[in-house]
C-alpha cells in the first residue's frame, strides 16, 4: 500500500476495466455522487442517482473505493466566477468544442447516445460569448428552437466546467490526485491548471 488516494473525474461512474487499472496505482479511488446542478430555483440539470458502490460492494467493504462526495445543488459565487473564466477562455473553449465534435466518450457524457449532435458541431460555437448568467436566464424561459439549441450548448459548457472545478476543489481539500480515463477532460483540466496556476497532481489512464 502506498497511501495514494485518487479522485475520479469527470463522471460519478467509471468502467470496471478502468477501475481495475486505477486500483493498481491507488490504495483507494474516490467517487463523487451524481451531479445535479441547481441553476435557478426552478431550473437545473439532472443525472442518474446510481453509485459505484452499487456495482462494487466488495471493494467498498475493503475500502478500495469510496463515495459520497457531493457535487449537487446551487453553485457558490466562487464557482460562478470559475465557470465564467472557462467560458471566456478561448483555448478552453476550443478544446471543449474539438471534443464535442470528435470524441464519442466526451459526447456521451453530455447527451444521450441517440441525440443528434449536428446543431452543435459548427466551429462558430467557439465564438459565442456566453456567460453563466446568460445560461441561467435562458433556462428560465420557453425558447424558440434556435435559442433552445444555444441553451443546450451552454448547459454542456457549464456542466463540464462545474465538474472539473468540483474535482479541483475536492482534490485540494482532501489531498487526492485527480485521475481520469478521458483524454479530453484531462486536456481541459491541464489548461485550467496552467491558466490559474493550480497546484494539483493528475493522472491520465491511457486506453
Amino acid at each position: 500500500m502506498t497511501g495514494r488516494l485518487g479522485f475520479y473525474y469527470p463522471f460519478h461512474l467509471c468502467s470496471p476495466e478502468s477501475l481495475e487499472r486505477f486500483l493498481t496505482r491507488y490504495d483507494t479511488v474516490h467517487f463523487r455522487d451524481y451531479m445535479a446542478l441547481q441553476l435557478t430555483p426552478t431550473s437545473g440539470t439532472t443525472a442518474a442517482p446510481d453509485r459505484m458502490g452499487d456495482y462494487h460492494a466488495e471493494l467498498m467493504q475493503q475500502g478500495r473505493i469510496a463515495q459520497g462526495h457531493n457535487v449537487s445543488g446551487p453553485l457558490s459565487p466562487e464557482m460562478d466566477q470559475r465557470i465564467d473564466r472557462d467560458l471566456k477562455d478561448r483555448e478552453w473553449r476550443e478544446i471543449f468544442h474539438l471534443a464535442v465534435r470528435n470524441d464519442v466518450r466526451f459526447q456521451r457524457g453530455l447527451v444521450p447516445e441517440e441525440t443528434a449532435l449536428t446543431p452543435w458541431l459548427l466551429a462558430s460555437w467557439t465564438e459565442w460569448p456566453v456567460t453563466l448568467a446568460e445560461v441561467r436566464q435562458m433556462s428560465r424561459l420557453r425558447l424558440e428552437p434556435e435559442r433552445a439549441i444555444a441553451l443546450e450548448y451552454g448547459l454542456m459548457l457549464v456542466k463540464t466546467s462545474a465538474s472539473l472545478w468540483y474535482t479541483v476543489q475536492l482534490c485540494q481539500q482532501y489531498g487526492f490526485d485527480a485521475i481520469t480515463d478521458s483524454v479530453a477532460h484531462d486536456r481541459l483540466l491541464q489548461r485550467m491548471k496552467i491558466r490559474d496556476r493550480i497546484a494539483l497532481q493528475t493522472f491520465l489512464l491511457r486506453q
